[in-house]
């Protein structure tokens, strides 16, 4: 619409009008002067109301198009493809009999873990030779505990049948540390000196000092073993060299849950090397302490095939606290077979915990396109991964929304995974400056505009 405001003489004729219409006609000179100016007020009244209308109309609505709410974009996405992975394999021992416990991994593991997570091979008792050792540990420190780490406890003086138990052994060829008579040592240094090195005589001596004879102690160790609901082992003697000191897989998992709980006996079992007393220095029989997280137990063989080991390992798998295991193998080969398999199983778990790629930095996920022309990505703004276990499901959920803006970087959303009790978030943004629409597409589409 157009409207021409100087043309000269456009109101000519209306103004003519008015002037007449102010002149008294003929016969009328005598109308009240104040009713003249009266009828001349509503004559321009009415024309500046005519003028408003010609002239106001196309000013608002230009007014409006110019500010009027622009059209919503129209953006079109895809959620990234939600990965699958395959199963992980525990690696258990092929040859014996083995059981492992995990603790801490209830999120990922199932809550099933930390009872007996996996077994293989048979599952009655085997012998359980220098494990034993543990249990006879355990029954003389519930007869005679230490108060604290500090405690070192009752001192034992040893005597000539003392000192004649080291030839006794000796000649059995079992793990033995000297014992001079009239030399002493404290309850926990003979403790260590049993633990450590696995001295045999020094089981024999101090389950004997605690219970007053073998027997004494044979009795103490069927209670506690009762007591603690250990129904499937049988102690016979206190070193384990008897082949009827046995257990089972099951058993010897509550064996070393007990064990690890005991801040004494964890304490022993942890230590590498130690000088103690006559004994001198001692190292421990469990060469994979600090290797794969391993903090103790207790090994054990009464030779091939009877190789045993009791263990308990602070797994590191990456999702914080290290996971708590405790596992057992009966009847290995040797000692090198043995300790291959546990770390074998020990790195299968570590294996099994694995970071998932979600996606990468600036990932397009689809597009972003306005009715004036304007176009833009919408991509991911960074690269994502999650860390689970095995085949655990992954599910994606998207919170995307249209730009406000839509300026280059705008988020306008987030994407996110989840995997057991992990989440993954990334933020969604526009990738690509989309100009705002010219003066001229606003004045000339109007009906794409907003109320």
């Amino acid at each position: 619409m157009t409207t021409e405001l100087d043309e000269p003489g456009q109101f000519a004729d209306f103004d003519a009008l008015m002037r007449d219409a102010a002149r008294a006609p003929e016969g009328l000179a005598d109308i009240d002067p104040g009713r003249r100016r009266r009828r001349r007020w509503i004559g321009w009244t009415v024309a500046l109301v005519i003028l408003a209308l010609v002239i106001g109309a196309p000013s608002a609505y230009v007014t409006w198009a110019l500010t009027a709410p622009l059209p919503a974009a129209s953006a079109t996405y895809t959620e990234p493809a939600v990965p699958v992975t395959a199963a992980a394999t525990l690696s258990l021992p092929a040859q014996g009999s083995s059981a492992i416990s995990v603790a801490g991994g209830d999120e990922y593991l199932g809550a099933e873990a930390a009872g007996i997570w996996a077994t293989s091979g048979p599952q009655e008792p085997a012998a359980m030779a220098s494990i034993t050792k543990l249990i006879t540990a355990l029954v003389v420190l519930d007869a005679h505990p230490l108060a604290s780490p500090e405690d070192q406890g009752p001192t034992l003086w040893f005597d000539g049948a003392d000192e004649d138990l080291y030839d006794a052994y000796y000649v059995q060829n079992v793990t033995i540390a000297p014992m001079p008579a009239g030399s002493s040592m404290t309850l926990r240094g003979a403790l260590a000196t049993m633990l450590i090195p696995s001295a045999s005589n020094y089981a024999d001596v101090v389950s004997t000092w605690a219970f007053g004879s073998r027997s004494g102690f044979v009795a103490a160790a069927r209670a506690w073993l009762d007591a603690h609901g250990l129904a499937q082992t049988t102690v016979v003697d206190p070193t384990g060299i008897s082949p009827r000191n046995t257990s089972t897989p099951a058993d010897l998992i509550a064996l070393g849950r007990i064990a690890a709980a005991h801040p004494d006996i964890a304490a022993i079992v942890d230590t590498r090397s130690a000088t103690i007393g006559s004994a001198g220095m001692v190292n421990n029989t469990n060469g994979l302490l600090g290797t794969a997280g391993i903090t103790g137990l207790k090994t054990g063989n009464l030779g091939a095939g009877t190789f045993a080991f009791l263990y308990t390992s602070r797994l590191d798998v990456g999702v914080g606290t290290p996971l708590a295991v405790v596992g057992v193998v009966l009847g290995g080969e040797s000692r090198a077979a043995v300790d291959t398999d546990v770390l074998r199983l020990l790195g299968s778990i570590q294996e099994g915990f694995h970071d998932v790629p979600l996606v990468t930095a600036g990932q397009a996920l689809g597009d972003v396109t306005t009715p004036w022309g304007g176009a833009a990505r919408v991509v991911t703004a960074s690269a994502a991964d999650i860390r689970t276990w095995s085949d655990t499901p992954i599910t994606v959920t998207s919170d995307i929304r249209t730009p406000d803006t839509y300026a280059d970087g705008e988020v306008i959303g987030t994407i996110t995974w989840t995997a057991g009790p992990r989440t993954a978030t990334v933020d969604v943004v526009v990738e690509g400056q989309i100009e705002p629409p010219t003066e001229w597409w606003r004045l000339t589409h109007p009906a794409e505009l907003g109320g």
